[in-house]
């Protein structure tokens, strides 16, 4: 009975020990999270877990951010809340997707008159991301798997990769967030089922000379079979979603 007593009071230290181990998120997140102007965006947080994705990236106040294909501002009100009046958020669009995308386009461009004065809208061609300085994080959800697809010119996502490593400052952070297929997959799904296998995004994100800083599991869905479209209603809001950081390195 000692044993047992003893093998149970272990289990609950370990346990406090693992929940005590939980980052925090920072102040300035959840502030950012908690902004007025983001009444509107509020019912997807939790679904979204925006505050722990935009902990995960590493943002921090003063720091110049790139929300590429930014959607509605979702994440840039955030962005923007978090750097502050020392830091920028570059809303950037590739050409041939802002064409798909409007009206989100031009309301990006009046978030600037909305309460978030740091940010700014990019349109470029697809094949030529670039910055108009360096910045310390490039941030994209769901659509690092648009690239090579027909809509986008089909570019090489090496091409990307390697634009994004150029813009970055050393150290910076390339974060990506996209929906999950199957494994060994590679880019099968990518125009059909808009999902992308992480092994294959890894491996091009690394041959471009980032290094893999690791995975957060926060949109992760085991109940998702990888099998269907992501806007199929059976599905669309859930699937599982990985979650990659990467760094430029320093030198």
């Amino acid at each position: 009975m000692k044993s047992l007593a003893l093998a149970a009071c272990v289990a609950v230290s370990l346990g406090a020990v693992a929940v005590a181990a939980a980052p925090a998120l920072p102040a300035y997140v959840t502030a950012a999270v908690a902004d007025k102007g983001r009444d509107g965006d509020r019912a997807a947080d939790e679904r979204r877990h925006i505050a722990e994705v935009v902990a995960f990236s590493g943002v921090k106040p003063g720091d110049k951010v790139v929300d590429l294909i930014p959607g509605s501002g979702y994440f840039t009100k955030v962005f923007s809340k978090i750097v502050g009046p020392k830091g920028h958020v570059f809303m950037i669009w590739p050409n041939e997707y802002a064409k798909e995308a409007q009206p989100d386009p031009v309301k990006n461009e009046a978030l600037a008159k909305e309460g978030y004065p740091n940010t700014s809208v990019i349109l470029q061609p697809g094949a030529a991301f670039a910055t108009p300085e360096p910045v310390d994080l490039v941030f994209t959800v769901q659509n690092y798997h648009d690239y090579p697809d027909k809509f986008m010119g089909k570019i090489d996502p090496m091409v990307f990769n390697r634009a994004v490593f150029k813009a970055l400052k050393p150290g910076g952070t390339f974060l990506v967030v996209d929906h999950t297929a199957e494994a060994g997959s590679g880019m099968r799904d990518t125009d059909t089922l808009h999902r992308i296998d992480p092994a294959i995004v890894k491996k091009q994100v690394t041959d471009a000379g980032f290094v893999f800083e690791g995975e957060s599991k926060a949109l992760r869905n085991p109940a998702d079979d990888l099998k269907k479209l992501v806007f199929d209603k059976a599905i669309r809001g859930h699937t599982d979603q990985f979650i990659y950081k990467f760094r430029k390195p320093k030198k």
